[in-house]
């Protein structure tokens, strides 16, 4: 009877999947489903999080008042970004804490692209403009994803990181019309940050071992190299309209595929990353786990609070 039950559960959840209906948090889903969902969801949120420490960096040295402004909102919205996706992984039964303990430990990844330093004010230009141009391409598919909560963080997280890549790309325009200087300086960022945001969409999906199955459960729309390409292509006529040079020689246009071709990705390089090894690594973890030590006494007093706050309603309720 038990075999049966299940049997119809599977059928009633792919039906919903071919359908296009959404997967609800109360809904019955098969156990590896909700964990690809965790794994994806939390390693999304952990990035947001981690991607607001290059930018802060030069929160207090941005060139006038006006860009001060602009990069301080929008690390913010990274951080709102960080608690939608939080709020949207913990609907599936993952304990927050947990999932963040697993961050510090190393046991969760995040986006290789946050463990390059930013050595200059063109680089918050080319993250921007690079970074959250390959997240938003990345992104926009997953508003379509098959579980409800995701689809719907992600709506209100990509129009905000639509605005983010229109200032990381006026930036980069505004260099690259300045001073030689200003322009070499555009040039060294594009230089330094265009192939780890290659690297951003994942490995080849021929050695991508997530890719197929979140596909056919329609959590993906789009694979890694499809993803990669569509990013190619819009991105380096961008670059020639504003004088600045894709650091490819083998970055050419075939007229026959309607695509630029491109070199080979340094994979070795992205391996070494993910696994810990990348210039900023160490230092992006020790910043996180520094930040939970110190913020420690808000979220204590903050539970006091609520608690007492429930204890106080239940004696008014009884």
């Amino acid at each position: 009877m038990k075999e049966v039950n299940i049997a119809e559960l599977e059928r009633k959840f792919q039906e919903k999947i071919d359908n296009d209906i959404k997967i609800e948090p109360k809904d019955w889903m098969p156990d590896d489903y909700r964990q690809t969902l965790i794994r994806q969801i939390s390693q999304h949120a952990h990035s947001e999080v981690v991607g607001m420490l290059p930018e802060g960096n030069w929160i207090t040295r941005a060139p006038n008042l006006r860009r001060k402004a602009v990069l301080l909102a929008k690390v913010q919205d990274e951080a709102g970004h960080g608690l939608y996706l939080y709020s949207a992984v913990e609907t599936l039964g993952a304990d927050r804490e947990e999932t963040i303990d697993d961050l510090h430990s190393g046991k969760a990844k995040y986006s290789s692209i946050f463990n390059y330093p930013t050595l200059t004010w063109a680089d918050m230009g080319a993250v921007g403009w690079l970074v959250d141009g390959a997240a938003i391409m990345n992104q926009v598919p997953l508003c379509r994803c098959s579980y409800g909560p995701y689809a719907r963080a992600m709506v209100r997280v990509c129009k905000e990181e639509s605005f983010h890549q229109r200032q990381g790309f006026e930036i980069m325009m505004k260099l690259a019309a300045g001073t030689p200087e200003q322009k070499a300086m555009a040039q060294d960022a594009l230089n330094r940050f265009w192939w780890p945001a290659l690297m951003m969409f994942g490995p080849n999906d021929a050695d991508s071992k997530h890719t197929q199955q979140s596909m056919d459960w329609k959590i993906k729309r789009h694979t890694n190299d499809e993803l990669r390409q569509q990013f190619v292509d819009i991105t380096v006529p961008q670059a020639e309209m504003i004088g600045l040079e894709i650091p490819d020689p083998d970055l050419k246009w075939n007229e026959e595929t309607g695509h630029y071709e491109f070199g080979e990705i340094n994979w070795d390089e992205f391996w070494q990353v993910v696994k810990g090894n990348g210039p900023c690594n160490k230092d992006r973890i020790d910043a996180r786990r520094k930040a939970k030590e110190n913020g420690m006494w808000v979220r204590e007093a903050a539970n006091s609070y609520a608690e007492k706050r429930r204890a106080r309603n239940a004696k008014k309720a009884s």
